[in-house]
């Protein structure tokens, strides 16, 4: 197994992460112009581009507080991100971990950015069948779900290999 550490190794997962950052921003950007809070396009009919402001976490949890969660949650993301960001330094030879952190890191930062904007963080992936909707998403939430099965995965061939 290759633990290459160092910022060498580690300028390819911040350049993802950056990218990751990039693509974020620039839909929410195209979200915040062209849509008002609420408006809806389908595009299938099981998916449909929405605009809708997550104040809370995931799924809005603690949306409907009093305001604290913006700050609490932008802590969160930059502490987060300070974590990944020496993890990245440290294992940057170990792809699929730092492949996870690098995925974790762009859409951490990218929400980040919309509360310290914004106030809340801009959503605008919906799923929904009949009556059923999935809370809707953003890209940056996207990469962070992504991130994190792929550290689950690191985490079970990492047993596996161990036995």
């Amino acid at each position: 197994m290759a633990r290459k550490s160092g910022t060498g190794g580690m300028l390819q997962w911040l350049g993802l992460a950056f990218v990751i950052l990039l693509v974020d921003q620039f839909t929410k950007v195209l979200i915040v112009s062209f849509y008002q809070l609420g408006d809806s396009t389908p595009v299938t009919g099981f998916f449909s581009i929405v605009r809708w402001h997550n104040t809370g976490a995931a799924f809005s949890f603690l949306a409907g507080s009093a305001g604290w969660q913006r700050w609490f949650f932008t802590v969160i993301g930059v502490l987060a991100a300070g974590l990944i960001l020496w993890l990245l330094k440290s294992h940057s030879g170990q792809k699929l971990f730092s492949f996870a952190l690098a995925c974790i890191l762009g859409g951490a930062i990218g929400n980040v950015i919309d509360r310290l904007l914004y106030g809340y963080v801009v959503d605008f992936l919906d799923f929904h069948w009949r009556h059923w909707h999935f809370p809707a998403f953003n890209v940056a939430d996207s990469a962070i779900t992504i991130g994190a099965a792929c550290l689950i995965l690191d985490e079970l061939l990492r047993v596996r290999r161990a036995r």
